[in-house]
């Protein structure tokens, strides 16, 4: 057997191992000089204890202990802090400031290519609260990643206050249910747009709200920002979470870390624990943020402290990625990702009508890869564009939202472009009606084929009905009469493969059009993506 480390873990040569500790060391003394005392805690936890503080912010790795204890290895070191405050620290008087070098365990999909162990460099602040302790993070954040010897670093803040104050008044005032509240929060967290606005066109939702809704995420920029969203929700009676907004901003521009500092109105939070201040880090070329905290002043309150605290965690692996990325020119092109197949044309002619040069696209023959003047297009197979994008790989990228829902990755969902409709349906032999169910009944279980496993399994889900899934590559619509499933999912834009096959619906399960999409740390650090988004959105 050939000696390899779990997926996901890695060891540290050497030559890493030195560049680590002088990350940290570095970070450590800044911090150190910010007046915050080292912790340590402990690797592992138990899951009830952690999961009082609130919803976990990842899915951690679940262990039994041999006294039958479910325990968890750390997602992150917030609930642990508040845990150890409230049992060891308690009579200590506040405020509190507390430093940490952690590795931190979460588990991930196979074959995404993604850590399951990382590092975190972070600070906790108990018992300081108003705008100057808001204030105080981002400083100290922008002091730690300059310490490890980041310069083109952006640091986008928002507030999860004012958007819990208006889907507060949604619900409170209009048709619409604490159910659909909580589907906006999520849409909001996800960075997906094109969800926004459909929940906005909720029947019996006032339409003053609905308008400040699908305005919030595109708003960014400096103290106007603030005074934009101002303008819209004062006249609804939201003030608080925007007065401390504005009065933290107002201290980080008397510094000099105003141009790194973007307010953000699409940066929020839907983990429950957060109660105002949102804060993200990003960094050019990379795929996501490379921390964030904020401020979360209940927490303390369900392990039986009264107290409120903010903080915030940067990932060490991620600061030396960004350290090698800065080594590119401030002048690269756009990076676009464009779907090869029944979107390409479409895609293609829409960029052109946005006025950017498409002069290659047309026919690119066996080029993968086209560069125009301030663009660099990649040519990517449907299913790869969200893994193009997530990761970093590309800026920005046109793709259906059937891919996006199978791979279901971390990104912005920036426009729904109207073109390339299409919808996923169950269907199942014309002559079989009923059958499926009836072996349901009997079995306990549905059998399906289908090319996308993971919708299908959210949408049976959803449905409360166990599936067994067979996955497909390919003539989804052999399966049910070669005996290897009793319904089939596939996608299908008239129905007409389908009826030729002797196939009929049973059902919908999604519909799908092309969506124009961006990974979270280009949005939030380059400007042309954001332009461009605002620029398809006109022709659609």
């Amino acid at each position: 057997m050939i000696p390899v480390t779990p997926r996901g873990f890695k060891d540290v040569l050497p030559g890493e191992a030195q560049w680590r500790e002088s990350i940290i060391s570095n970070t450590r003394d800044t911090l150190s000089r910010w007046g915050y005392a080292p912790i340590e805690t402990p690797t592992l936890e138990v899951l009830e204890v952690l999961e009082q503080g609130g919803a976990l912010s990842s899915t951690p790795f679940r262990l039994f202990d041999t006294d039958n204890e479910l325990l968890v290895l750390r997602p992150d070191v917030t609930l642990q802090v508040a845990r150890m405050t409230a049992s060891r620290l308690k009579r200590e008087d506040l405020p509190l400031r507390f430093r940490y070098v952690e590795r931190v365990y979460r588990e991930e999909e196979s074959q995404r290519g993604l850590s399951r162990q990382f590092t975190q460099i972070g600070v906790e602040a108990i018992g300081l609260s108003g705008p100057s302790a808001d204030a105080e993070m981002v400083l100290v954040l922008a002091d730690t990643l300059r310490a490890a010897g980041l310069t083109k670093f952006k640091i986008a803040l928002g507030t999860v206050g004012v958007l819990r104050e208006l889907l507060a008044l949604c619900v409170a005032s209009t048709a619409v249910d604490q159910k659909w509240s909580d589907a906006m929060l999520k849409a909001f967290h996800a960075g997906n747009y094109v969800t926004i606005q459909q929940l906005t066109e909720a029947p019996g939702l006032d339409s003053r709200y609905a308008e400040v809704l699908r305005a919030l995420p595109n708003i960014t920029g400096q103290a106007e920002a603030i005074s934009k969203v101002e303008e819209m929700v004062r006249p609804l009676g939201i003030v608080d979470g925007l007065e401390q907004l504005k009065s933290t901003y107002a201290l980080i521009e008397d510094s000099d870390l105003a141009e790194q500092v973007n307010i953000d109105f699409s940066v929020v939070s839907s983990y429950d624990y957060y109660t105002g201040l949102v804060v993200q880090a990003y960094a050019p070329g990379m795929g996501k943020d490379l921390g964030s905290g904020g401020r979360y002043d209940r927490m303390m309150e369900v392990f039986g402290i009264s107290a409120p605290a903010a903080g915030f965690a940067v990932s060490l692996e991620s600061i030396m990625q960004a350290l090698l990325n800065e080594e590119t020119s401030d002048t690269a092109p756009l990076k676009v990702a464009i779907p090869k197949g029944a979107l390409y044309a479409e895609s293609v002619a829409l960029l052109a009508r946005a006025g950017v040069d498409t002069t290659g696209l047309a026919d690119p023959g066996r080029l993968l890869s086209i560069e125009t003047p301030g663009y660099r297009f990649f040519i990517v197979r449907p299913t790869d564009v969200p893994v193009f994008t997530a990761l970093g790989g590309v800026d920005c990228a046109i793709c259906g939202h059937d891919s996006l829902a199978e791979q279901d990755l971390e990104m912005v969902e920036m426009v729904d472009l109207k073109f390339g409709a299409c919808r996923f349906v169950v269907a199942e032999p014309a002559e079989a009606s009923n059958k499926a169910e009836d072996r349901y009944q009997r079995r306990g279980v549905m059998r399906v084929a289908t090319k996308y496993p993971s919708i299908t399994q959210d949408y049976y889900d959803s449905k409360g009905v166990q599936v067994e899934i067979v996955k497909l590559h390919g003539n989804i619509e052999l399966a049910p009469f070669c005996g290897l499933a009793d319904r089939v999912v596939d996608i299908t834009a008239t129905g007409t493969t389908l009826r030729e096959n002797n196939l009929v619906i049973v059902d919908d399960v999604l519909e799908s059009t092309a969506r124009f999409v961006g990974n979270t740390a280009s949005v939030r650090t380059d400007a042309r993506v954001r332009a461009l988004a605002k620029r398809l959105a006109a022709l659609v």
